[in-house]
């Protein structure tokens, strides 16, 4: 009982300052954890990038709870990390959309006003706003299923069938040679010189097999 007695007081001699810093610290923790260790890492298994997932929110946060900046400057700093890319890998969209929700989630945990009388009101709404953040997330994530237009390019050497009266019967044969539901198919080019054609097939899949044409390569 004493002990208790003594935990109690000495929380009360705690300033409100540190104690709201403990709390947001702790409601960006939680938020962060069950975001990337809950909602992503069982479906993507890379990581790669938790590490970073984990160190720009801790950053982000830290900076902006200790350092009392600006919004202004937060917002700033959030568009020079959107234009930052790795050059030792291309980031998958789907991975940079979970970087841009970590460093958001540290952005509102940390910048959130909470005033003294309406305590209880403005925590309810940042725990509504992380909890709306990570119900979307896994709803767009696990639940919303899309098939994919996915393409490859390749060499074809039955000419014969490039033309488009023949389109059926060159679809067919593709299907047949590749084993892919290809459902339309694009003539690039064509060699006449060596009987040959660029041919890009169409597909839908589960998966974008294309994310990284998609996401694009290192800058010139």
């Amino acid at each position: 009982m004493q002990d208790a007695e003594k935990v109690i007081k000495e929380m009360k001699d705690i300033p409100m300052d540190t104690i709201e810093l403990i709390t947001r610290f702790g409601i960006n923790f939680v938020a962060l954890f069950i975001l990337v260790r809950i909602i992503y890492y069982p479906t993507h298994k890379n990581k790669d990038f938790l590490f970073t997932f984990f160190i720009f929110n801790f950053i982000i946060f830290t900076l902006l709870c200790t350092t009392h900046i600006k919004q202004g400057i937060a917002f700033g700093l959030f568009a020079i990390f959107s234009i930052m890319r790795y050059r030792t890998v291309t980031i998958p969209i789907k991975e940079m959309g979970y970087f841009f929700i970590c460093l958001a989630l540290g952005m509102i945990n940390s910048l959130s006003i909470i005033d003294n009388h309406l305590l209880f009101s403005d925590w309810m709404i940042l725990l509504f706003s992380n909890a709306s953040i990570l119900l979307l997330t896994v709803i767009l994530d696990r639940f919303i299923s899309l098939t994919h237009e996915n393409f490859k390019e390749i060499t074809y050497e039955r000419v014969d069938l490039i033309t488009p009266n023949k389109r059926e019967e060159l679809i067919e044969d593709l299907k047949n040679r590749t084993g892919l539901p290809i459902h339309r198919v694009e003539i690039k080019n064509i060699n006449f010189l060596r009987d040959t054609a660029k041919v890009h097939i169409f597909y839908n899949a589960k998966e974008n097999e294309n994310r990284l044409e998609v996401a694009g390569g290192d800058d010139d």
